[in-house]
């Protein structure tokens, strides 16, 4: 170990006793006659591990290892001289010869001290360089056969004179601003003589490392060692400038720091003394509330460093507030505190009932999770997903689960969300940081296991600022809430607990991993017959308190709520019903309120003067004299609704054409029913060559509205087969289905939605695939009971249901106009 400073050969030198001789100092006449010495032929060497000795610079250096301190004691006590060399990887307790750098410094050992530490200290002077040429031995200590080093002179000329002065002048700022050397070494830089003594006495003890040192030992050339050094104290002396700077800064930051505490003390004092919140007293009473908390000891010792951090705060800091906030928010937050439940299974089925008509289905899992909960006490919350069309009730059916379940109710809208922190929150690190949505609402609901409404999550969006789809996985993973890691709060919050009641119109949008992670429970539109009883027990009731008007003052008769279902509205849920509800008991208010004589119990007549002319008309879709036009029954975000498909001939060369704003499934249909019905003309009885001789152009009315989807396949080959062979298709008649090439019919989806629109419409007779039997099943057999329904497995089946036997009365007969058109050619 050696020192790098002179402070250190400052501090040794009080140790070094009057009679040592002891010349830090060295003149040029001493130089010259120490260079012209011819060094030992044999030197021991003394290997060092952190420093490198120049000639005719003091060091003391610390001895530990026993070859080494064993060769001191040699040495000192012949008065001989050793050679010093440096080692090549410093890590190496016990180097071999090879290991030693090439370039090293014949030494004087001046004094030997025994340190308090009990340490052998040895102060050396070095002499001249040398080379290692060969090694003599190794034990006790290495003895090495050693040359002289021979060094180069440059010419004292102006360039080199400037050079020395530059590196005098630099040293002496470095040393001015350096606090830990003593201002004595600039004299004695001041009164170095000898340039390569001062060269040597910079290298030793400025701040560079053993490799740079011994790269300026090794150094033949004075000069070039020169520059080499005044590089190294340039860089040297930029360090310590930005130092003082900062430490300039630091300083007078912390003089601001002091003088802002004591204006604050006695600013608290004031308000003590005033009777207002010093900061003492706002941290007593956060610590008082934390001890009423029920959190757990993790979170218990995250509270406590944070409130160790608030302490060590200045109030003044900007700082301070933020953490304040954050503190009462982790104590806003229920940990660990919960309502109970209620579990009376037949209270929950009557409140279930009485708000909502309908939705056995959801009424039986909510019942089913009721029991379990009874039975288990620390069930996983399930998360469920209700989906179906706009009004059927979906949001406010989880209130009423939360009424059976007499536990808090939130709800949280989703729709139009794109950013990731709305759900997971900001860093506290931010401006205006603040905690998710999902956090905030659990602190406004004031319990852990509230009900929570994730409505409309299937319009959650995504932008640059994340994924909000990916963020709410974690928080409706079962297996992952119970450590909901919120960025603002840092810590994690158990979930598990929460009755997470997601809602949405489609599960098109949904991302198939937060899909994978609910349980949907489809909640489908409403019957005709349903959405009397809805208007009867919920509609008319809630619509008359909110205008006013008593039961005596108006009453609406059944068969004017079908009459209103019927001709004013078209959709699955109640919400338009519930509408036109509304002004028909606005329209009952203004004569009230304008004491006009009228008829309580409306007629036919008083909805048409509120409501106007009817909207709809039932009866449009059910006469058709025209061959090619078929109705099929359609699925929408927003319930059933039937369609039409228009096939129409015309001379040509078997061209197909598509339009009304078709989907490529859609369009891959028609293309399948072509095909089928070119293989199979025969069967059909249909002439092949009128495929090559005919354009086909098939259309779906409405054509402003996108249409996509293989529940049409049924009907283009329907529509198709009816244009080629010009027989009627049959009337109240509508159908719904996927085909394939082989002729083969596939179930589809929305069933009920389908079947409630064709009711609509006044359709009778529905074909389906066989299949889809049990969709039908799971309907109310009194809401389907004036339905036929034709279940089939093939087309040829759906041809032979759906097409009369008499062709149009005018009809399109293709063979004769094939033929008028080939005699009109000849």
């Amino acid at each position: 170990m050696s020192i790098n400073d002179p402070l250190d050969l400052f501090n040794v030198m009080p140790i070094i006793t009057e009679d040592t001789e002891f010349f830090p100092l060295m003149s040029q006449e001493d130089e010259d006659e120490m260079n012209n010495e011819e060094p030992p032929e044999v030197l021991a060497i003394l290997p060092l591990r952190n420093t490198v000795l120049f000639p005719g610079v003091v060091i003391p250096i610390t001895v530990g290892r026993d070859k080494s301190i064993k060769l001191i004691k040699d040495a000192y006590k012949d008065n001989t001289y050793i050679g010093v060399v440096s080692q090549r990887d410093l890590s190496i307790e016990d180097p071999t010869f090879d290991q030693l750098n090439s370039v090293g410094t014949v030494a004087h050992i001046i004094k030997i001290l025994k340190m308090p530490d009990g340490n052998t200290t040895v102060i050396i002077q070095g002499k001249q360089r040398f080379k290692l040429i060969s090694e003599v031995q190794s034990e006790p200590y290495f003895k090495v056969v050693v040359g002289k080093f021979k060094e180069v002179k440059p010419k004292s000329d102006k360039e080199f004179k400037a050079l020395i002065a530059s590196i005098k002048e630099m040293s002496s700022q470095i040393i001015q601003l350096s606090p830990n050397i003593p201002s004595e070494a600039n004299s004695a830089l001041k009164n170095i003589e000898s340039n390569s003594f001062l060269i040597n006495f910079i290298s030793s003890n400025m701040n560079a490392d053993v490799s740079a040192k011994q790269k300026m030992l090794e150094m033949s050339n004075l000069r070039e060692r020169a520059n080499m050094v005044m590089d190294l104290l340039t860089l040297e002396l930029q360090m310590l400038e930005l130092k003082n700077q900062i430490q300039s800064k630091v300083r007078g930051d912390l003089d601001k720091q002091q003088r802002d505490y004591f204006l604050n003390q006695q600013l608290k004092t004031i308000q003590e003394e005033l009777g207002g919140n010093s900061s003492d007293m706002e941290i007593n009473a956060l610590n008082l509330r934390a001890n009423k908390k029920k959190w757990s000891a993790e979170t218990a010792n995250f509270f406590k460093k944070e409130m160790e951090k608030l302490g060590r705060m200045n109030p003044a800091a900007p700082d301070y507030s933020v953490l304040i906030n954050y503190l009462e928010l982790l104590l806003d937050l229920p940990w660990n505190e919960f309502t109970r439940d209620n579990f009376d299974l037949k209270r929950a089925q009557k409140i279930l009932d009485k708000d909502h008509f309908g939705l056995e289905k959801v009424k039986k899992r909510i019942i089913e999770y009721l029991a379990v909960l009874k039975l288990k006490r620390d069930m996983k919350a399930p998360i469920i997903c209700l989906v179906g069309p706009p009004g059927v009730g979906k949001t406010s059916l989880g209130r009423s689960i939360a009424k059976a379940l007499n536990r808090k109710y939130v709800r949280m809208a989703l729709g139009g969300i794109r950013d990731e922190a709305e759900i997971r929150g900001h860093r506290k690190t931010y401006i205006g940081a603040m905690p998710g949505r999902i956090i905030q609402s659990i602190k406004k609901a004031g319990a852990s296991n509230p009900v929570f409404v994730l409505d409309e999550i299937d319009k959650v969006g995504s932008d640059h600022r994340g994924d909000p789809s990916s963020a709410l996985l974690e928080v409706l993973d079962p297996e992952q809430n119970n450590a909901f890691n919120d960025h603002y709060i840092e810590a994690d919050y158990d979930l598990s607990s929460v009755l997470f009641i997601a809602t949405a119109n489609s599960l098109n949008n949904i991302q198939p991993a937060l899909l994978d992670r609910m349980e949907i429970i489809e909640v489908n539109g409403y019957t005709i017959e349903e959405k009397i009883e809805i208007a009867k027990k919920y509609l008319l009731p809630k619509q008359k308190e909110q205008h006013g008007v008593s039961s005596k003052d108006f009453a609406l008769k059944s068969n004017l709520i079908e009459k209103v279902i019927e001709d004013y509205t078209r959709e699955s849920g109640v919400r338009g019903l519930e509408k036109k509800i509304g002004s028909l008991v606005r329209g009952v208010a203004t004569k009230i309120a304008m004491e006009e004589s009228y008829e309580p119990n409306l007629s036919s007549t008083d909805v048409e003067n509120i409501l106007g002319a009817p909207i709809y008309d039932k009866d449009l879709y059910e006469h058709n004299e025209v061959a090619g036009v078929v109705t099929g029954l359609a699925w929408t975000s927003v319930g059933g609704d039937i369609l039409f498909i228009e096939a129409s001939l015309s001379p040509g060369k078997g061209k197909l054409t598509l339009t009304g704003n078709l989907g490529d499934v859609m369009k891959e249909s028609v293309i399948i029913a072509l095909a089928y019905l070119r293989a199979h003309a025969e069967l059909f009885e249909i002439d092949g060559d009128l495929f090559d001789e005919w354009d086909v152009h098939v259309h779906v009315p409405a054509g402003a509205t996108p249409k996509d989807g293989p529940s049409a396949g049924i009907t283009m080959l329907t529509a198709l087969t009816s244009a080629f062979t010009q027989r009627k298709v049959k009337l109240n008649l509508a159908m719904t289905g996927e085909i394939t090439l082989r002729g083969k019919v596939l179930p589809v989806g929305g069933i009920k939605e389908k079947i409630l629109a064709a009711k609509r419409a006044n359709i009778k007779d529905i074909i389906l695939c066989q299949s889809n039997k049990k969709d039908i099943l799971e309907i109310k057999e009194s809401y389907v009971k004036d339905l036929n329904f034709h279940y089939v497995t093939d087309m040829k089946e759906v041809i032979n249901l759906a097409l009369t036997k008499e062709k149009v009365r005018n009809p399109q007969n293709l063979t004769v106009k094939r033929k008028i058109a080939k005699e009109n050619l000849s």
